[in-house]
């Protein structure tokens, strides 16, 4: 059963679902902390170079499944134009300001 994305418990995270669904890369950098960073299936990544390629060229999509710890980590199908659809999980850090300092995500 989806969550709706309105339905989600972290403003932080729910604003970084609402851009990346909504394809708003100016929404996504503003739920993004100063020098926030990323890691794909364990391995960091440059967020610039990830995020253009696998979210905003190829029209990613997060259908949320579950939430857990207070809305920061997710369960999701994410789906882009370069792989189809996958079961992926999420999870967020959160500075005081209320914006995502690193994410992290990876096939579940």
């Amino acid at each position: 059963m989806t969550i709706q994305v309105a339905k989600l418990s972290h403003p932080a995270v729910r604003d970084f679902v609402s851009a990346v669904n909504a394809h708003d890369r100016d929404a996504f950098r503003a739920a993004l902390a100063p020098g926030a960073t990323m890691s794909d299936d364990g391995s960091e990544r440059d967020l610039d170079d990830w995020t253009a390629r696998e979210i905003f060229d190829s029209h990613g999509h997060m259908e949320v499944d579950k939430e857990a710890d207070g809305g920061l980590a997710l369960l999701a199908r994410y789906s882009n134009d370069a792989w189809g659809e996958m079961r992926t999980r999420w999870s967020f850090t959160v500075d005081d300001g209320g914006r995502i300092t690193h994410f992290a995500t990876g096939q579940a």
